[in-house]
């Protein structure tokens, strides 16, 4: 069926959104974006916004980086999809893959492009039941890997899980840095999965004690530890990876959100031995038609080289001391960060929305957390400067008494 312009006749851009475009919430924010750059959103009219959420840890090196498209732009020339994932050789998807290897612990080397987080985590509880031959899963109570079916099975909150259940079976959800939570870690466990930091909880890091005693009760049972690095990687934490804070190495590593430098990508990371165990019994044990897309996998290679390249990672401690030092108020209980993910608490929910507003009203844009909704997520784009620092703080600061 051709689009008939009538069906739309006199609706303005944002009634056809609502009409036309699926919707997540009933209310969404509505904002219409003419354009993007560094870390600023622009409106048609003009009207800008300081980014202090960068895309949900998407934009680390900013909106539209000249590197990033320009990479596009040149891969664009050459071709785009071709034939599904793994069967050609396509030059971006394998410089990606040997530049992201370069930069990882010698047994992370095999990367299996996927085109979001969730299929990330689909992609590696498939190979933790196929290598290991066993079917129950550990994971963690408010954590997050995402909204597909298995995902959400992982998903350690019941709110968003209920409404569609039956979900996996053999899914145990324990306390997040407990100790006495390893137990459930057994010989029939195929893997464990847990966040290197619990962002949707409102940015819970755990104890460096635990997550080495994690890494240790996962040799001992032969359970494979997947650490879910998609908001917490690429610099984000201070280190280019998460877990390089608790001296651990996890025998899958789970990349999203940045990884594609502004463009949908995902991925699964593991030691060639063990990713080999999706190539037979049965053949194509994970397929995707458009994982690994060349245009995603020159822009995230791009991104990858700006963020290696310049001082921004190196200066993150430093950004986050300046938010800390700055965001002080009595309306505000606690400020949670690791690195520029930072999680800043009010009293309730409808006290953290009306700030929000009102920073947007001002031209800041700031969210939420979906296991915390009293708590306002900071993760700006790591290029913010000092400056920008600063008037972003004043900005929230001057709308807690709007």
């Amino acid at each position: 069926m051709s689009f008939n312009s009538n069906n739309s006749k006199g609706m303005d851009l944002r009634q056809m959104f609502l009409r036309h475009v699926a919707q997540t919430s009933p209310s969404p924010l509505g904002i219409e974006i003419a354009r993007a750059e560094g870390i600023h959103l622009y409106e048609p009219s003009g009207k800008a916004y300081m980014d202090l959420i960068g895309g949900i840890s998407v934009c680390n090196t900013g909106h539209r980086h000249p590197r990033v498209v320009q990479a596009i732009k040149d891969q664009a020339d050459r071709y785009l999809h071709v034939l599904v994932y793994g069967e050609l050789i396509q030059s971006p998807q394998v410089r990606y893959a040997t530049l992201l290897a370069a930069n990882l612990p010698a047994s992370l080397n095999s990367i299996y492009f996927t085109n979001s987080g969730a299929e990330a985590t689909e992609g590696a509880m498939k190979l933790a039941k196929r290598a290991t031959g066993r079917t129950e899963i550990v994971a963690f109570r408010q954590s997050y890997h995402g909204s597909t079916q298995g995902a959400l099975s992982v998903m350690g909150d019941e709110y968003w899980r209920n409404a569609y259940r039956p979900l996996l079976p053999g899914v145990r959800h324990v306390e997040y840095n407990v100790m006495d939570s390893l137990e459930w870690i057994t010989d029939r466990t195929a893997c464990v999965i847990a966040e290197t930091v619990q962002a949707e909880r409102g940015v819970y890091a755990p104890a460096r004690e635990w997550m080495k005693a994690l890494r240790q009760r996962c040799e001992e049972t032969g359970a494979l530890l997947v650490l879910d690095e998609i908001q917490a990687g690429f610099g984000r934490t201070g280190r280019l990876w998460g877990f390089d804070h608790y001296d651990i190495v996890p025998d899958i590593l789970l990349l999203g959100k940045a990884l594609g430098g502004g463009m949908p990508m995902g991925a699964f990371i593991a030691d060639r031995q063990l990713m080999w165990t999706l190539t037979g019994d049965p053949v194509l044990g994970h397929i995707t038609t458009f994982g690994g897309h060349p245009i995603s996998c020159a822009a995230g290679q791009a991104s990858l080289e700006v963020l290696l390249e310049e001082k921004w990672i190196s200066e993150v401690a430093a950004k986050e001391a300046l938010f800390r030092q700055l965001l002080v108020h009595p309306s505000i209980r606690q400020l949670r960060s690791c690195g520029l993910l930072m999680a800043v608490e009010f009293d309730s929910f409808e006290i953290n929305k009306q700030v929000i507003d009102n920073c947007i009203e001002k031209g800041l844009l700031t969210d939420w957390y979906l296991f915390a909704p009293q708590c306002m997520r900071i993760a700006p784009p790591l290029l913010i400067t000092e400056e920008e620092i600063r008037q972003a703080c004043e900005i929230i600061l001057s709308s807690l008494t709007h």
